[in-house]
């Protein structure tokens, strides 16, 4: 985009990018103390502990400022996937219900620890939840959300095991329900040792204020 080219603020990508706007300057609270409110919407996940694959992070986020989300994600109306939702779908607890299960998931695992978790959370509209989530994403290029997939998996139902673990569980293991899938080709170390080469290759992420501005 020219610097010369209108500037349109009912374009949706500036729609969106005030939404992403929005998220990114709530106040942070720990991932694993989110209260039962109502509402769908977005949210960002930030890392700040000593798994070594995640150093760059941690050194990113260790000042309490958390600008490098290690996950984005969103949360739809809790109707919004069936066939009558629309934008007047209830959306229930969609919101928390989503981010409390990522803490039971961080929680199941043997090498992470739920206090070295924060995140930020943001009820929206139904019709910009996934066009901000898509921004986010691509602004940030978070590694969960990329290079270590599986985070966001629901459990695999009772008897369905033949699908292939997720990178995620393969570096994190012990979620339950997710051991009993097939094995991956690579194993843990060879996942982590690509994990640091990603993270020294990714630029830092423009300042949030910024975001509206991009070409």
């Amino acid at each position: 985009m020219s610097e010369f080219t209108p500037y349109n603020p009912l374009d949706k990508r500036n729609l969106a990018a005030s939404v992403a706007e929005a998220l990114l300057e709530r106040k942070p609270r720990p991932l694993g103390d989110v209260p039962r409110f109502d509402g769908a919407g977005i949210y960002a996940i930030y890392y700040f502990g000593d798994f070594l694959a995640y150093a760059a992070i941690a050194a990113a986020n260790s000042k309490g400022e958390l600008t490098v989300p290690i996950y984005i994600g969103k949360a739809d109306p809790a109707g919004g996937r069936k066939g009558g939702g629309g934008l007047d779908s209830e959306p229930g607890e969609a919101l928390c219900k989503r981010v409390r299960e990522h803490a039971r998931s961080v929680r199941g695992v043997d090498n992470l620890n739920i206090e070295h978790f924060a995140c930020r959370l943001l009820v929206v509209e139904e019709q910009w939840i996934g066009l901000a989530e898509a921004l986010l994403i691509a602004k940030f290029s978070p590694v969960w959300n990329t290079l270590v997939d599986g985070f966001g998996n629901h459990p695999p139902g009772k008897g369905r095991h033949a699908g292939m673990k997720p990178r995620w569980d393969v570096l994190h293991p012990g979620r339950p329900g997710f051991d009993q899938l097939q094995p991956r080709a690579e194993n843990a170390q060879q996942i982590a040792d690509e994990v640091e080469a990603y993270l020294r290759s990714v630029v830092p992420p423009t300042p949030p204020k910024l975001l509206a501005g991009d070409d």
